[in-house]
């Protein structure tokens, strides 16, 4: 398909702001119509998995959050040749990694997009299993969806304001991590268990620890 746009989300939802990307495409697809040549991917931490995406985009938007080095919630754009450079320099997690791995292979097999933008939100917090996004971060979800949606309407995506929820089968999202049902699960910090698991407790302390 020539005209075919990929909008592409990347992170894990289960680390807090790492979950940016995600969350951008979700919410993008719960507000907005778009082009039947318009695909929408929770690409999670699908690494290789993904080239296939990419491949077949003529044109690829990507959210993800990416560490600038700047105040948490900044967005910032990288186009084109610069998007798999920067994600090679700017490595923050496995996930990374992995997605300059697709881009390079895309280019290798002589099937990569023709235009690419990154929307990139450096992250507050990332050391929360199970945490959402900051209020930094989910107030920067905002203008960078409006920043997608301007590009994408460049692009010839015909975004319209959505005017019903999509149906089941159409969500991009499993719906059991779509944000206000992960938000409202998730138990307070008090009553999360944690002994046993070393991220969160030494063993030292797992015999004097009881989950009541």
């Amino acid at each position: 398909m020539d005209k075919h746009i990929v909008v592409l989300g990347i992170g894990n939802v289960l680390w807090a702001d790492e979950g940016f990307g995600v969350r951008c495409v979700e919410a993008l697809q719960q507000r907005w119509d778009f082009a039947p040549h318009v695909s929408l991917v929770d690409g999670g931490t699908q690494g290789l998995y993904l080239v296939q995406h990419v491949q077949a985009a003529k044109k690829l938007l990507i959210f993800d959050a990416i560490d600038y080095g700047l105040a948490p919630g900044t967005l910032k754009l990288i186009e084109n040749e610069d998007v798999p450079r920067f994600m090679g320099a700017k490595k923050m997690s496995l996930h990374q990694t992995g997605f300059q791995e697709v881009l390079s292979l895309a280019q290798l097999t002589e099937q990569y997009p023709e235009q690419v933008l990154l929307i990139g939100c450096q992250p507050e917090e990332l050391e929360d299993f199970g945490g959402s996004l900051r209020p930094s971060v989910k107030l920067a979800l905002e203008d960078a969806l409006a920043l997608g949606v301007e590009r994408l309407r460049g692009w010839g995506a015909e975004p319209r304001p959505r005017l019903a929820p999509p149906g089941e089968d159409d969500v991009v999202t499993v719906p059991t991590l779509a944000l206000g049902h992960y938000e409202a699960g998730r138990p307070a910090a008090e009553q999360a268990c944690r002994v046993g698991d070393e991220r969160f407790m030494p063993p030292a302390h797992w015999k004097a620890a009881s989950c009541a």
